[in-house]
């Protein structure tokens, strides 16, 4: 079994989102076959910032579907979309 690099993109849930708070829940909701390599913040519009989240995780079946579930089920996130995956 290999490793895996994926890349989110996290959508906070409104503008008014404390995106420093939000990144320390993003780490403390992680699997722990995952680890948390970076985020990024990426302007949308209107003052909406996502954050582009890098993950290291173990090449397993579902693949990232535990990560994308830990992170939607915070109140402060509003969508989550894998951009891209990469064998390491």
């Amino acid at each position: 079994m290999g490793k895996v690099l994926a890349l989110l993109k996290v959508m906070p849930a409104s503008v008014d989102i404390n995106l420093e708070n939000l990144k320390n829940e993003l780490g403390n909701v992680m699997p722990p076959e995952a680890t948390l390599r970076g985020v990024k913040e990426e302007p949308i519009a209107f003052g909406l910032v996502a954050l582009k989240v890098s993950i290291v995780m173990d090449d397993v079946a579902g693949g990232t579907d535990a990560i994308e579930n830990a992170f939607l089920a915070l109140e402060d996130v509003s969508e989550v979309q894998v951009e891209a995956v990469s064998l390491l």
